[in-house]
């Protein structure tokens, strides 16, 4: 009786890029953490976390929010980039001064492409940054970021400019640009019309543009779109053709978004897959 061949050892697999959210959980889902790691899915990385908070969270809102201590976001950090290596970091909730300094410290000890979403409020409007950790992301984490991508409020919050007209964004962008990040997209969703955004390097300016949709389920989407940006940016994207490419999806996940328990729903993911 002839024995069969062993059978043929597996190809490895390719490794996908690696993208690191440090950010808060989303007992929801819909946003922070969980947001994160589902984009950097869905555009094709390996998505890794540095928890900095846990909020008690649904679609009616925050109904409560931990920070955890230094230590443990420092050694989640260095496990990560130590062992397994990141090609992309995106940043979320930070929540207090001293996590945004930690951060920012370790951050600015890699050479990878950093996109900064300077959270402030939750989308229902819980605060989810003190106010006093202000001038630590504009002094400390402003300066390491590759792109920077503050919505309206976020830009009243970080520079005191009022924005309610599209040309008045550039002025915005502008005061965003002079904290130090290279790239700065500001988010003119809270403005009438269609959702329009601008990116520019105080050189080069690209307007990014979709149609208003009519879909109140849209918890998450500054996470989403952040880390979309910086899952393009791992795959080697230069930085206005990755924020394009993370617009359009989105805006995709925004059409597709849902409803989930009785308040605001989440954007899907998944949507280029239903």
């Amino acid at each position: 009786m002839t024995t069969p061949p062993p059978p043929a050892s597996p190809v490895p697999a390719a490794v996908p890029p690696r993208v690191l959210t440090v950010a808060g959980s989303d007992s929801g889902g819909g946003a922070g953490v969980q947001a994160d790691l589902k984009a950097m899915l869905a555009l094709g990385t390996h998505g890794m976390s540095v928890l900095t908070a846990v909020t008690a969270q649904n679609s009616l809102g925050v109904r409560g929010a931990w920070e955890l201590p230094l230590d443990a976001i420092r050694a989640q950090f260095r496990a990560v980039v130590d062992d397994i290596g990141v090609q992309a970091v995106k940043t979320g909730m930070l929540a207090s001064p001293e996590i945004v300094e930690t951060v920012a410290e370790l951050l600015a000890a890699l050479d990878v492409p950093v996109v900064v979403d300077p959270v402030g409020v939750s989308k229902h409007g819980d605060p989810l940054l003190a106010t006093e950790a202000l001038d630590a992301v504009r002094t400390k984490l402003l300066p390491v970021a590759t792109v920077a991508t503050p919505n309206l409020d976020e830009v009243v919050q970080l520079t005191g400019v009022r924005v309610g007209t599209e040309q008045e964004m550039r002025r915005a962008a502008a005061a965003v640009l002079e904290f130090g990040p290279r790239w700065a997209l500001v988010k003119g969703g809270h403005l009438p019309g269609d959702a329009v955004d601008l990116l520019t390097d105080g050189t080069e300016e690209h307007w990014l543009r979709s149609v208003r949709l009519d879909n109140r389920h849209t918890h998450g989407t500054g996470c989403t779109l952040a880390s979309a940006i910086a899952a393009h940016l791992a795959h080697g994207m230069p930085v206005p053709e990755a924020t394009a490419a993370a617009k359009e999806y989105v805006t995709g996940a925004i059409a597709a978004g849902y409803p989930l328990g009785t308040g605001i729903g989440p954007v899907d993911h998944a949507w280029r897959w239903r």
